[in-house]
């Protein structure tokens, strides 16, 4: 798994990993407490001494300290591992957020290009005749046409198209 200082990302199969070493610690915790309680029921706050100080004779004495450590320390361990699991899956979807992001604005990039892309022009303006109702509407040398009317780069053939849409719009 990565380190906190750095080092390669999380993947799930880090996680995965965490979360079968938790799964691991949890049965040893109940093999345990399944100790404890073969003999005589014996928990983790039993007293291990009879009414009158004495070690209890009853139960394996030697046996029920060492499942009560072991609990302790597994506990522990559990503990410390589910601050693991927990970071782990924070910077898992952390990352993934970041990249789910990042996938989102490039895709968002890639859209606004093709949506912005300048429209293909069909005519170059090679003169304008100063005092003409182009050069009135400032229209200039080497401008580029893209539409005129409803000629565009898709339907356009020739020039003729250009004075058939004139002819129409005179008024």
């Amino acid at each position: 798994m990565a380190e906190p200082g750095g080092g390669r990302p999380v993947t799930v199969s880090d996680v995965q990993q965490l979360v079968r070493r938790k799964d691991e610690i949890e049965a040893q915790i109940k093999a345990c407490y399944e100790l404890l309680e073969g003999q005589k029921g014996v928990g983790m706050h039993e007293p291990l001494v009879d009414a009158e100080g004495f070690p209890r004779s009853d139960i394996d004495l030697y046996q029920v300290r060492t499942a009560r450590h072991n609990i302790i320390c597994l506990q522990n361990d559990h503990k410390a591992l589910m601050k693991q699991v927990e970071e782990a899956l924070h910077k898992l979807h952390a990352r993934e957020k970041e990249k789910h992001a990042k996938d989102e604005a490039e895709a968002l990039a890639e859209a606004m290009s093709q949506n912005q892309s300048l429209p293909q022009a069909f005519a170059k303006v090679n003169t304008v005749t100063p005092g003409s109702p182009a050069s009135v509407s400032g229209l200039q040398v080497d401008d580029e046409i893209v539409e005129f009317g409803s000629v565009n780069a898709n339907n356009f053939q020739n020039l003729q198209n250009i004075a058939t849409v004139v002819q129409h719009s005179e008024g």
